[in-house]
This record gives C-alpha cells, structure tokens and sequence, in this order.
C-alpha cells in the first residue's frame, strides 16, 4: 500500500526543503564512506555543513516552530534530545569514522521524524499568526558551494 503524500503547509516549506538538504548529506557521507574516501575529507564537508546550515536550522525550529507547541509535549523533547545528540556528533565525538556513520543514521531518523511526526503536530496546532511569523523568519538560504565533491566518483 503506497503512503499518502504529506501535505505540507507553506510556511514550513523551507523547513522540508532545508531537510532535503540533511537528507542528501547523509547520501554524501554513505557514498564517501562506501568509495573509502579520506574520513578527512569527509568529515570537513560535514563540519562545513554543520557550521554553515544545520547549526542555523536547528536554532530557528527551536526559536519559532518548537515553542508553538508545550514545552514538555513529548514530540518537542524527543526533538530537542536528537538535536543534542547530533550537535556532539557534529562537533565533539571523538571518533571520526564512527561520528559520520552515527551522524549519516541519527541525522536520517531525525528528518524522517521531524517530516512524518513533529511537522504535521505543529502545523496542526499553529495558529495562522504563528505560520505567518515562520514565514517571516525563516526562509531557503541553503547554498552547497563545497569543491571537493568527494561523493562523485571519477567517469
């Protein structure tokens, strides 16, 4: 049986599409991974992205998309502990090869649950003041400009 589409509102859009750009992170890292790629060269595209979008991202779903709902609602907990979970994978695991291949799965479950789970519970609950104060906030920035495309394998 094929799922149904979601049906996403407008204001939270640029949200799906900034998950997008998590989700073919974690392409990168699985593709990097399975052609042995330097981990080095891995792991600084993935710092890049840290620090240049998902670092951003993460901030503006707590500042104006979490607090939309209650502060001990269990979906926005869950949220908040996978964003802490993923932020030390990102910057302080100490352990190269096992952090991407933590970040390639907890950041693919993450979206995945954001999208199917803690999106539709929000946009349910918002008021139209509350998306159109999204709308203003938060709009696609995302520009991936990183040379080294080490998930490309030579033709």
């Amino acid at each position: 049986m094929a799922s149904k589409a979601i049906k996403r509102h407008e204001a939270l859009k640029p949200f799906s599409r900034d998950h997008h750009h998590g989700l073919l992170l974690c392409w990168k890292i699985r593709e990097g991974l399975k052609h042995n790629i330097d981990l080095k060269r891995i792991k600084q595209y993935t710092d890049w992205f840290w620090k240049n979008h998902l670092c951003e991202h993460f901030e503006a779903e707590e500042k104006y998309m979490f607090p939309i709902m209650p502060a001990d609602d269990k979906l926005i907990l869950q949220a908040y502990r996978e964003h802490r979970k993923l932020q030390y994978l990102f910057e302080d695991s100490p352990d190269t090869e096992i952090s991407l291949q933590q970040i390639e799965q907890e950041l693919d479950a993450h979206i995945r649950f954001e999208e199917r789970i803690l999106f539709n519970a929000i946009q349910e609950k918002a008021s139209p003041e509350q998306l159109q104060h999204i709308v203003a906030m938060h709009q696609d920035t995302f520009v991936d400009n990183w040379e080294d495309e080490f998930w490309k394998m030579p033709k």
